[in-house]
């Protein structure tokens, strides 16, 4: 370097200045013998500057500001920028961006864009307005290769950047979709199905409704999102797909801008042990001989469905073993038991209490009453009729015994065939004429009489009123109806008694004949009245009347001077005449 001072005239401190500024230097060299008088030789001489890493990269402000929209990601939301006084597009020039503090969830990223060395600042994972608007980034910039030791001794540059998060109105969700809910059944109406179903990223007031519900089963309460059963949850609805029953639901915000989010409800309905078992049949007949027939086999079944219902728990109740004391049961199956006898019991009817439980959770137990008739039975193990029985050779009865229940059932019969014929006689029905008229009111009887009366003064006449019917009006009597005795002829000559006459008329037309005969025979055989081609002899009549001179009849006066109101007070038999002279 002397001799290029000398050369050149550049001094060492003008070469190590320019060595920051240049890239390199082409340097003209001469050389002189006899101490520079002599001959002389020129030459070039190339140097090159290799650049270090002596200068810190630095921020050019020391904050940034940018915004972001909430919900979105991989969104450049700004630029950071430095300056590097080292060679460009170097390793000692390049830059890396490191976030150091504000994104504890690692929301943000900064890469480099190499052509300027800025830091692009974008979202990686989604904002939320509703939980944090607002960030504050520190950030720290070094070069990719290390700081030479002849750089400052300084620490990296850093700077903050404030991300404000916007807004955005986002839909309503439902925290389950689809809603899958179970109910036992028989769940009653009112029942709390769910509640809190759904919620609004933006804080904003929900409303509920139902889309769809087939069976009427939900009851959605349009502001708070519970969901009650509004009626009583079975499994008999005709909308269940293998037990389970299917519902859709929305929500909708209240914003400017609704969003509206649908889910299905999905609700199964779980099986409840409501059901005790029941067996059967509940009665039957039995052997006696416990080594004949296989006992009676019962059954059982339960409407309630698997688990609570097979396999089922056989047991006789033992709370009073005397009714047990000579019976056993033995289970077949899950829904089978055999009843048997441990020893022959005397014949007849037996009633023992059978201890039924299902597999419910919890089980359902009840004591069933079963109806057994113990009998003989055959070879073949079936029962006997009752005289079968008694003359098969095991029961060992004398002859004597057998004569004596036989007589015994052939006199019952007896009396029971004398009781009915006594019954038969003493049942005499209510007979009716041929007019429909009831006994009591029938008066053409044939009756003994042979005569017309005395006229009005004869009291001796027949008495209607014996013949009346008891439910008739009777009209109040009068002069010219006196009451009197059931007629006896004045004229006969006799003391005897009349025979009885037939006072009753045939239920059967057909007996008519046989009516009419019987009462001809017994006038015929009265020894009070004449024969019947006797001359008839009529009594005295008297000498006056009341009715005074049949004149009247022909007098001025008319039917319509007359008052014939009384007639109305006589009785049904003569409403016809009280209405034929009715003035109105």
């Amino acid at each position: 370097l002397v001799g290029m001072s000398s050369c050149t005239g550049v001094t060492p401190g003008l070469f190590l200045s320019m060595l920051q500024e240049v890239d390199g230097f082409n340097i003209t060299l001469q050389v002189a013998d006899m101490s520079g008088s002599g001959m002389t030789s020129y030459s070039s001489a190339l140097i090159y500057i290799n650049d270090v890493n002596d200068n810190a990269p630095n921020f050019t402000s020391d904050t940034f500001h940018m915004s972001a929209m909430e919900n979105k990601v991989q969104a450049d939301v700004g630029r950071i920028t430095v300056t590097d006084e080292d060679e460009a597009q170097t390793e000692n020039w390049w830059v890396k961006y490191t976030i150091t503090a504000g994104d504890p969830e690692g929301n943000f990223d900064i890469r480099r864009d190499d052509a300027t060395n800025e830091g692009i600042v974008s979202v990686v994972k989604p904002l939320d307005y509703e939980s944090l608007n607002y960030y504050e980034l520190v950030v720290m910039v070094e070069n990719e290769s290390p700081l030479s030791l002849m750089g400052p001794k300084t620490p990296p540059s850093s700077a903050t950047v404030t991300i404000n998060v916007l807004n955005q109105n986002e839909p309503p969700g439902f925290r389950q979709s689809p809603l899958r809910l179970s109910i036992p059944e028989g769940s009653p109406a009112g029942t709390l199905l769910a509640s809190n179903i759904a919620l609004d990223p933006d804080r904003q007031a929900l409303r509920y409704d139902v889309q769809h519900d087939p069976d009427q089963w939900l009851f959605l309460d349009d502001e708070s999102g519970e969901i009650t059963a509004n009626k009583e949850i079975t499994k008999n609805s005709r909308f269940l797909t293998e037990d389970v029953y299917m519902a859709i639901i929305t929500v909708e915000d209240t914003g400017d801008y609704p969003s509206t989010a649908t889910a299905t409800v999905y609700i199964t309905v779980l099986e409840v042990n409501d059901f005790a078992p029941e067996p059967f049949p509940l009665s039957k007949f039995m052997c006696n001989d416990p080594e004949k027939g296989s006992g009676l086999v019962l059954s059982a079944t339960d409407k309630d469905q698997p688990p609570h219902g097979a396999p089922f728990l056989f047991s006789l109740d033992d709370s009073e073993p005397e009714n047990i004391r000579n019976w056993t049961l033995h289970r077949i199956n899950d829904t089978h038991a055999a009843l048997r006898l441990l020893s022959a019991v005397v014949e007849g009817d037996y009633v023992l209490p059978v201890l039924l439980s299902d597999s419910g959770m919890p089980a359902l137990t009840e004591i069933h009453m079963v109806n057994v008739t113990v009998c003989h039975c055959n070879n073949e193990g079936s029962c006997q009729p009752f005289l079968a029985a008694i003359f098969s050779a095991g029961v060992g009865l004398s002859l004597g015994a057998l004569l004596i229940i036989l007589g015994s059932i052939v006199l019952l019969l007896l009396l029971l065939l004398i009781m009915a014929a006594v019954e038969q006689c003493h049942r005499r029905p209510i007979r009716k004429g041929m007019l429909g008229i009831s006994e009591d009111d029938i008066r053409d009887n044939i009756l003994n009489y042979d005569e017309q009366g005395g006229g009005e003064e004869d009291e001796n006449a027949y008495n209607m009123d014996q013949l009346r019917n008891p439910n008739e009006i009777i009209p109040p009597p009068t002069a010219a109806m006196p009451r009197g005795k059931q007629p006896v002829r004045k004229d006969t000559p006799y003391n005897y008694p009349s025979p009885s006459y037939p006072r009753k008329t045939p239920a059967d037309p057909i007996d008519i004949e046989d009516f009419i005969n019987n009462g001809l025979d017994a006038a015929d055989k009265d020894p009070n009245v004449p024969p019947y081609d006797t001359a008839l002899i009529y009594d005295f009549e008297g000498d006056g009347s009341l009715a005074g001179s049949l004149s009247s009849i022909a007098s001025g006066s008319s039917d319509g001077d007359q008052d014939y109101d009384y007639l109305n007070s006589w009785g049904p038999r003569f409403n016809k005449l009280a209405n034929l002279y009715d003035k109105h």
